[in-house]
């Protein structure tokens, strides 16, 4: 029996449910579009994978410190010795796939800090060895961002050149990558892929002020920030956290949500600064958790761009607390733009006007993310064809005997 071989490729099963979810999104679509694929994974959690998706994972990274910091001189050494027996690893692992999907997340993008010799390396190794050796590279609703960087720049631009598709998550995304030096006359722009997604079904309405669903975030600004990133996060954290005491002292109960485990510390904080049985925290797994969360809440006040997706495909009433361009074009394409307030520059005062407008439009603001959720899951569709049409074309497939 013969079978296409299709990899998928990123930081999943890592902690981060975004990049998870997006990697659920395209297992989805392999499953039922291409039910005859031999699917596996290089990622950054390959334990994770292997167990909640049920397919064969290999670590990322042969260094297993590479997102430490290193300061001893073994330490040093073994990051560096990695970099060379990565190139070799990923080659290896490239050129035994037909086909290798990079499933969303923003591989294309700088907004939170980030090394040029850590993921960008990774990702230019990839679509590099997927160019040598005729694998199919296929980067699929991936969000991309103006970088400062010259050096991380440069590998992701070149990423982008390499692969043999992309789409976008988003206009901006697709503008920052022309503006890079990319040719993007046949990229496209779709929904991100975790609206692709089930829906949990909404809670009935009890006509009273429910709970608030506040999802918070470890930010301390982006790639370009890191002089003031201590600053940053504590301005973020305070301002967060005088919102939550305001809506505690409405009695409203709040629901504390993450989106990566490096979030739990800014949780703990806020509870041991609020201290009211009202504040708890969810244990959300997976961006599925995560919907369930936010459809039984009255409304959402988040940061992390995941967050913000489930609190819109679940249809509720949302705020995004905004720390980059990719969340106030999300908000705008789900009707939702004037819904925003920096990250940077919490105001609880001010934010907490802005929560009270939303709430006082929840009904319409409901039926609005409705008809736009609809819209999205019609043009996930097209991306899905189209994915089809560019990396399984019947005609050429290079079919291996599956082991």
């Amino acid at each position: 029996m013969t079978s296409v071989r299709v990899g998928v490729f990123g930081l999943l099963g890592s902690g981060n449910l975004g990049n998870d979810g997006s990697l659920e999104a395209v297992l989805g679509y392999l499953r039922a579009e291409h039910p005859e694929a031999v699917v596996d994974a290089l990622c950054g959690g390959p334990e994770v994978v292997a167990v909640r998706y049920g397919i064969p994972a290999t670590r990322l990274h042969w260094y297993r410190g590479e997102y430490r910091t290193a300061s001893r001189a073994g330490a040093i050494a073994g990051k560096g010795l990695g970099k060379l027996v990565d190139a070799v690893r990923t080659a290896a692992w490239v050129r035994r796939h037909d086909v290798v999907i990079v499933p969303g997340m923003g591989v294309l993008e700088a907004t939170l800090p980030l090394r040029p010799w850590g993921f960008p390396y990774s990702l230019f190794l990839l679509c590099a060895t997927g160019r040598l050796f005729g694998t199919r590279v296929a980067l699929v609703g991936v969000g991309a961002a103006a970088i400062g960087n010259r050096s991380t720049r440069a590998l992701v631009r070149w990423s982008a050149r390499l692969a043999t598709y992309r789409s976008y998550r988003d206009t901006q995304s697709r503008d920052a990558m022309r503006a890079m030096g990319v040719d993007t006359t046949r990229d496209d722009v779709y929904p991100d892929l975790a609206f692709a997604l089930p829906t949990p079904p909404a809670s009935a309405p009890s006509g009273r002020p429910g709970p608030v669903c506040v999802g918070v975030m470890a930010f301390h600004g982006g790639d370009d920030d890191r002089a003031r990133a201590e600053e940053i996060h504590r301005r973020y954290l305070d301002g967060t956290t005088r919102f939550v005491r305001a809506l505690v002292e409405d009695g409203r109960p709040v629901r504390l949500l993450t989106g990566d485990a490096c979030d739990a510390p800014v949780v703990a904080a806020i509870l041991d600064a609020v201290d009211s049985p009202l504040v708890t925290a969810a244990e959300a797994a997976s961006l599925a958790d995560l919907m369930k969360e936010t459809a039984a809440a009255d409304a959402v006040v988040a940061t992390r761009y995941h967050n913000l997706v489930c609190a819109l495909k679940a249809g509720t009433p949302t705020l995004a607390l905004s720390y980059a361009a990719k969340s106030d074009a999300l908000m705008d394409r789900m009707g939702l733009g004037a819904y925003c307030h920096p990250a940077r520059e919490v105001d609880a005062d001010r934010l907490l006007e802005q929560f009270r407008a939303l709430e006082r439009k929840s009904a319409e603001l409901r039926r609005t993310l409705a008809e736009r959720n609809r819209v999205a899951a019609r043009q996930l569709q097209d991306q899905f064809d189209a994915l089809t049409s560019a990396l399984f074309p019947a005609a050429d497939l290079v079919y291996r005997e599956a082991p």
